[in-house]
């Protein structure tokens, strides 16, 4: 098959991880993978795998953009019929009312994957974009989906993230020690979090928890990797909370193993998440992790098992929970290892691979 993703951009995120995971895989296995997307500091990344690139100007949240929705349509219609392309498989809000167009236009089977939770606006009802098949990544959205937006449980498809476990080995690495001073982190342990800078993923109340917990573990810092909006915000948080020699930003970073080689501690604090894929590779890491109960992480994270769950937005509870695990290294330890157990048995790279293959061959026999 010749397959085309559709995408916002190819900036490091969750979104991003996921295509860059399944494109890989679905080549492997024979199919034919374009990308339309704005650029992004991933690029290279796809077209380095022959990941054929498409130049879209979709850089935007709104699909009432109507000139960058425009533009962008007239040039995937081209390129579907120039390429042959056999399934259009949409990513984002923005990109779903997109594929919807183009697979009016065209008459190619569109799919969607919803990586997490949005709210039921006007423009939704507007501009309505169910796709042929719908892919959820995890219980938690595809209940969102039934409850907040009507859709049939019948289809719904159930497809967790997968994890490619090569990517997470160690290559090469320098010592501990060294890699840390690279980023500016100290001897202490390190408490981190890799996620956009959004109010939803709670980096506040991490912070927050962290100001309490270096009252019990002076040496320890705090580790912030991922950009967005709420940067600003969070620098002066810290400042404030006098706590500017504890904690390190890092606004992007292309190798995750490398930060998560640092860290002795993963936090994910969300107020809501559809899976957690920052969440998932520290697991595969063998990192003990820490995650609110809410969303996806509660398919990921079994507390006292693999992991430790706390209540959302609880910053005594975080804190509580980031100095058991520093302060008991062989009960962090064996978390570590369990999650890493469970994390590959069940969220395999090939295991997503080879459903959603499944399904874009069901979508491409229903339009034959």
């Amino acid at each position: 098959m010749n397959i085309l993703f559709l995408n916002n951009h190819l900036n490091v995120g969750g979104i991003t991880s996921y295509l860059l995971s399944l494109s890989r895989g679905l080549k492997e296995r024979g199919h034919k993978v374009y990308i339309a997307s704005s650029p992004g500091d991933c690029l290279t990344r796809f077209t380095e795998q022959g990941i054929v690139y498409v130049p879209i100007p979709i850089r935007t949240k709104s699909e009432l953009n109507v000139l960058k929705m425009g533009m962008s349509l007239f040039r995937l219609i081209r390129a579907v019929k120039e390429k042959g392309i056999d399934v259009v498989h949409s990513n984002t809000r923005v990109t779903q009312v997109l594929g919807t167009w183009l697979s009016r236009c065209t008459g190619k089977p569109h799919i969607t994957t919803w990586h997490g939770f949005f709210k039921n606006r006007l423009s939704r009802k507007v501009f309505p974009c169910k796709a042929m098949a719908t892919i959820a990544i995890s219980e938690s959205v595809r209940d969102h989906l039934i409850n907040d937006f009507g859709y049939d449980q019948a289809g719904l498809r159930l497809v967790y993230n997968g994890i490619d476990t090569e990517k997470l080995k160690l290559q090469d690495f320098k010592s501990r020690k060294d890699v840390k001073r690279e980023f500016g982190l100290k001897d202490g342990p390190v408490v981190g979090i890799v996620a956009r800078l959004s109010e939803v993923k709670g980096q506040a109340y991490l912070i927050r928890a962290m100001k309490l917990a270096l009252n019990k573990v002076p040496d320890a810092q705090l580790f912030i990797v991922g950009e967005g909006r709420t940067e600003k915000g969070l620098k002066r948080l810290v400042r404030e909370q006098g706590m500017s020699d504890s904690v390190v930003f890092l606004a992007k970073s292309q190798n995750i193993p490398q930060v998560l080689y640092v860290m002795d501690v993963f936090v994910m604090p969300s107020l809501n998440e559809g899976l957690g894929l920052g969440l998932m590779e520290a697991m595969a890491w063998a990192k003990p992790v820490i995650g609110s109960r809410v969303g996806g992480i509660l398919n990921l994270v079994s507390h006292g098992q693999n992991g430790l769950l706390v209540n959302p937005a609880d910053v005594p509870g975080l804190c509580s929970a980031i100095v058991e695990l520093i302060n008991d290294p062989v009960k962090a330890s064996s978390l570590g290892n369990n999650a890493r157990i469970f994390v590959n048995q069940r969220f395999s790279m090939e295991k997503m691979v080879v459903e959603t293959e499944r399904i874009y061959q069901e979508c491409v026999d229903k339009k034959d």
